[in-house]
């Protein structure tokens, strides 16, 4: 690990030790992993660039110093640029609104106990739930595609990046639940198991033409089966907070959501 992976790792973790979230999401730590993210140092501070997408953070040590400012000005990107504010922190919301970002998106982490019991899992006839398998990684990334086709992030995911997310120490294929019927794959569940007490509904994708017939609460469902019989705690999620019938979906299954757990994306139009 070379010395400015390291230094942002130490702010990062003491970030997250204070507020309560990491400054860091998955697709961030997998760039400053591959180097294929640019990164600014300020003492104390960082700004990590992959894309068009912006991670920011100080260390609790150093804050009101206006160093998250200084990396911003020095932070160079000709095109349209996000950050998110991972527990929507007051003081990102600050920053944002004096540099001239806007509030575009709301993410919610919805969480549900395991130890609340589970509806059994009845499946529709001719339809099967199952472990994925090598040979189904086109059909994995079609659906995804055509399920998450105006999704921002999900939908861009292709095989070299679904390769590289199983390459995740975390990954367990028993753990990445594919739906068939007789037209072939038509939904998957992603389940990640971060540690022993907590588990994520990661990703729960249904093909368009197989939508409407419940897919997406089955196998919500089969995956929390999942998760509980490996023992954690708690299972989250993340769903955007304007999709209401995912949102009922998951309310259903008994996933709550309280307002600490938002995230906020913000956008900087280009600049000229």
């Amino acid at each position: 690990m070379d010395e400015v992976m390291r230094e942002v790792i130490r702010i990062a973790d003491a970030a997250e030790a204070a507020d309560g979230a990491s400054p860091l999401d998955e697709a961030a730590r997998m760039a400053l992993a591959d180097g294929t993210a640019t990164v600014v140092l300020e003492p104390g501070g960082f700004a990590l660039l992959h894309g068009g997408d912006l991670s920011l953070a100080v260390h609790p040590d150093h804050r009101g110093q206006g160093i998250a400012t200084a990396l911003l000005q020095r932070t160079s990107y000709d095109g349209e640029l996000t950050a998110w504010s991972h527990g929507n922190h007051p003081a990102a919301a600050r920053l944002a609104a004096s540099q001239g970002w806007e509030r575009v998106r709301d993410l919610w982490v919805m969480r549900r106990p395991t130890a609340d019991p589970l509806a059994d899992l009845s499946l529709p006839e001719g339809v099967e739930i199952r472990p994925y398998r090598n040979e189904d990684a086109a059909a994995v990334v079609e659906v995804n595609a055509a399920a998450f086709a105006q999704h921002p992030e999900q939908g861009a995911m292709d095989e070299a990046n679904l390769a590289r997310r199983m390459a995740e120490p975390w990954f367990d294929p028993a753990g990445l639940l594919v739906a068939e019927d007789s037209a072939g794959v038509v939904g998957f569940h992603w389940t990640k198991q971060h540690d022993d007490r907590l588990g994520e509904v990661y990703v729960v994708g249904v093909a368009p033409g197989a939508q409407g017939r419940g897919l997406g609460r089955l196998l919500t469902l089969a995956g929390l089966h999942h998760l509980a019989g490996l023992g954690v705690d708690e299972v989250l999620l993340y769903v955007e907070s304007d999709n209401a019938p995912a949102v009922a979906v998951y309310s259903h299954l008994g996933f709550t959501h309280a307002e600490a757990d938002t995230h906020v994306q913000y956008r900087r139009h280009p600049r000229g």
